[in-house]
């Protein structure tokens, strides 16, 4: 048997039996058993069992991915996906999922979003966070750059995924708006029930219970917040509008 913290978040013990019956959707055509196991910090953490764990396991890790748990278990310049814990004047602190002994965050420097996100302007890291929608459980994903085990401190950069994804947003022009705590489903179904599918182009899956609402050229994306947020009951939302991005910081993202 094998016991795995997977690359993603919960918010509540309903979503963990939403896990639970997708993994057995995921894998019913191998001979495993899948359980939860413990729900820590958020991260979901399974056991799995049976004839075809390795397959199970290798299938689970392209799909979801698995979280490092351990320190020891993080690498120089590999990319690890985590959620936004908190924001300070000068840092970002990213929730990796590191949590066997305490927790640990790692830390990305207001220097470097600079650097990577406003061409090294001198920027605010509140006007960084209102220009890409960073809020607190949002998805990121990040490349470690300095692992020190005795202090307990991971020094991050954002990866070039996240670089690319946010390129590729800004390219778009279009507005999205960024539902956490609520599955594909669950969003789906508010924006048909309120009718404001006709004003979105598709759902992006950032995560198990996080999704960006792609919004038509002309749909201003917070507007569609008091439209279907009575229906999405504790999800947060956060906007990502490339045109402010665009006339803040000219084209730098998208050149």
């Amino acid at each position: 048997m094998s016991i795995i913290t997977l690359s993603a978040k919960a918010y509540n013990n309903f979503q963990l039996k939403f896990v639970d019956k997708l993994l057995k959707a995921m894998l019913r055509d191998l001979k495993v058993e899948t359980q939860i196991h413990k729900f820590s910090h958020g991260w979901i953490q399974i056991a799995i069992s049976g004839e075809d764990e390795k397959a199970a396991l290798h299938y689970l890790a392209g799909e979801i991915g698995f979280g490092p748990k351990h320190l020891e278990n993080l690498e120089r310049f590999s990319t690890v996906k985590g959620y936004i814990t908190s924001l300070s004047r000068k840092e970002l602190y990213i929730d990796m999922g590191v949590f066997s002994s305490n927790i640990v965050n790692a830390v990305v420097s207001l220097k470097s979003l600079q650097a990577q996100l406003a061409d090294g302007r001198k920027m605010s890291l509140e006007k960084i966070a209102e220009l890409f929608g960073f809020v607190e459980n949002l998805p990121f994903a990040v490349k470690i750059l300095k692992v020190d085990l005795e202090k307990s401190y991971v020094e991050a950069v954002l990866s070039e995924k996240q670089l690319d994804l946010y390129r590729r947003w800004t390219k778009s022009l279009l507005d999205r708006l960024v539902v956490l705590g609520a599955s594909f489903n669950r969003v789906e179904a508010a924006l048909k029930r309120t009718s404001c599918n006709r004003d979105v182009v598709n759902i992006e899956t950032l995560g198990l219970f996080e999704n960006a609402v792609v919004c038509k050229l002309g749909t201003d994306a917070v507007g569609l917040i008091p439209k279907i947020g009575r229906r999405l009951w504790k999800a947060d939302f956060s906007i990502f509008n490339p045109k402010k991005i665009v006339d803040f910081l000219g084209d730098y993202l998208i050149s």
